[in-house]
Parts: structure tokens; C-alpha cells; sequence
């Protein structure tokens, strides 16, 4: 924790969004929109709310007045696409019904609600829980709180940041404490988590292409070869390979009845006498990898061989 903490945290995001690029999410026209999103998101894919979203503008339902005047079985209907449509439907209900309470159905005065407060209150509301209550603060009423989902808890885990085990409020804290309180920083930073979690840090992790695989903190290794886990230092061996593209040349009949060995020494000759980082890209590339015991004494046989060129 501390300054490194944080100097890794910002690390983390400026690779990300040099990856990326601006996420531009949450993606809807009102705040009343996002906050449906944020209750139709649970336990499904975003394609799904869109098409469920796309429902509801259709027949122009969109604002609180009309989802509180409309029947719950007609709105459970109409979000069918979302996937458990009847307790979805339901827990829309529930926070209408708290909107028009609290603030007389208005988006705008519950915005202007002590964050804090507003939340504890919307975690009242049956079937709210603590992401969908941030998402909605966040993203819906630009409140500096930092949304944690699957995503985040496994790039943090992966990288050695938090523990397994820890609870939502404690990788919160973790951002929180170690971030300014930035409700647009917040909100690009977790929707870049996302777009990570969904393309790279997946289930099996694509670590080799990932923008964080070279952080200056400890990270899950895995085997380059076989991808067995290396959780343990003393069980990671590493290679360094550099890749030397030949000229193209074709050499004659004459050429390949020569020894082999020394026309591929020629073909280096008539590279000149650059050193490898003065080589374009296609004539040369540097890989560090890990590798397991078993797969690293197969590729020093192979390379004893002369298995390589």
C-alpha cells in the first residue's frame, strides 16, 4: 500500500488506455437509462440488456412516470431479452417505488443526495446490491465511487494486488485509497478493467499480449510451452530469444551443394555488421519467456541440436 501502490495503479491505467482508448461508457441517452441498464445488467451480458433497453424505448417507457405507471407482468415482458425478467422486473419496481418516495420521482434532486448517504439508502432496495448501487452512482449520477465487478478482483488477484479472498468493500478500498477521487477517472479506469477482463485476462489468460505482463511487481507466471500455473519463483525458468529474419536470397544449385552451415553464415555476413536493435522489426524480435522445468529441458535439447536456425 502506499505510494507504490499507487504509483502502480496509475501505471496500470495509462497502459490500459494506451491499449484501449477511451471506453465512452455507460452507453444510453439519460440517467434514467443507465440506471435501468445497471438493474437489467445482473447475471447477464450487455448484448442482452441493449435488446431488453431497445424494448423499452420502442414503446417509449423510458422516464419514471411511465415504468411506475406501467404493469409489472407488461414490463416483465418487455425485458425478457435481460434473462430473469420476472425478479428483474420486480426490483425495477422497487426502486421507482423508492424514487417517488424519496425524491418525488426526480433523477436530477436524488443526484444532489450525499453520496454516501444515497448509498446506504439505495442498498435498502430489495435486489440492489453493492456493484449495481455503485454502478448507478457512478456512471448515472457522477459520483467518485469505484465500481468492482469479476473483472477487476481477477486482473488484481492475477497480479499478486489483493488477496483471493477479498471482499467487494476491500478492493473498493483498495482503489479508493490509493486514487484521487475522480468520478471520471473512476469510471474510465473500471470500464478499461472490463474491456481487459473480456478480451485478454480471460478465464485463461492471454498474458504474453496483455500491457501489464512486464510490471515492475510480482504477477502469475505460466509456462510459455504447456501454460502450466508458476506460481512459485523457484519454479520459473526463463529464456531469452532473439529472431534473426535471413536476407531473402535464393541461393543456386551450386550454393546448396556447399555446406549447409557455412551459406547460412554468408546470409549473416550480408547483414552487415548491425547490431540487432538497429534491424527493422521484420528482421528481428526479442522475447523473454517462462517456462517449466520439463519444457525448459526440452528446448535446451533442441537448442544443443541445432534445432533452431
Amino acid at each position: 500500500m502506499g505510494e507504490r501502490t499507487a504509483r502502480n495503479l496509475e501505471e496500470i491505467y495509462k497502459r490500459l488506455l494506451a491499449k484501449f482508448g477511451p471506453q465512452n461508457w455507460w452507453p444510453a441517452k439519460t440517467k434514467f437509462e443507465v440506471i435501468i441498464g445497471a438493474i437489467l445488467t445482473q447475471n447477464t451480458s450487455w448484448e442482452n440488456v441493449e435488446r431488453a433497453i431497445a424494448n423499452l424505448r420502442e414503446e417509449n417507457l423510458l422516464t419514471p412516470q411511465k415504468i411506475k405507471d406501467i404493469a409489472l407482468k407488461r414490463l416483465a415482458r418487455l425485458i425478457r431479452p435481460a434473462g430473469y425478467f420476472n425478479i428483474k422486473a420486480e426490483r425495477i419496481k422497487h426502486f421507482i417505488h423508492f424514487l417517488f418516495k424519496e425524491y418525488g420521482g426526480s433523477i436530477e434532486k436524488m443526484s444532489k443526495e450525499y453520496g454516501p448517504n444515497l448509498r446506504i439508502k439505495l442498498l435498502s432496495i430489495n435486489g440492489i446490491g453493492p456493484e449495481t448501487a455503485d454502478s448507478i452512482l457512478l456512471y448515472a449520477l457522477e459520483k467518485p465511487v469505484f465500481v468492482v465487478d469479476a473483472y477487476t478482483k481477477r486482473m488484481l488477484s492475477r497480479h499478486n494486488l489483493i488477496s483471493r479472498r477479498a471482499d467487494y468493500q476491500q478492493v473498493q478500498t483498495f482503489f479508493t485509497d490509493n486514487l484521487s477521487q475522480d468520478a471520471k477517472v473512476f469510471n474510465e479506469y473500471h470500464a478499461l478493467l472490463v474491456r481487459l477482463g473480456k478480451e485478454l485476462c480471460k478465464t485463461k489468460p492471454l498474458c504474453e499480449i496483455c500491457p501489464l505482463n512486464n510490471l515492475n511487481y510480482s504477477i502469475n507466471y505460466k509456462c510459455y510451452s504447456c501454460n502450466k500455473s508458476l506460481p512459485r519463483p523457484q519454479e520459473r525458468f526463463h529464456l531469452n530469444l532473439e529472431l534473426h529474419q535471413a536476407p531473402e536470397i535464393t541461393p543456386t544449385e551450386a550454393e546448396l551443394k556447399k555446406d549447409s552451415q557455412a551459406f547460412l553464415k554468408s546470409l549473416v555476413v550480408q547483414m552487415g555488421k548491425k547490431s540487432p536493435a538497429e534491424l527493422p522489426e521484420d528482421a528481428h524480435s526479442f522475447y523473454k519467456i517462462h517456462l517449466c522445468k520439463k519444457c525448459r529441458d526440452i528446448f535446451s535439447t533442441r537448442i544443443k541440436n541445432k534445432e533452431f536456425v
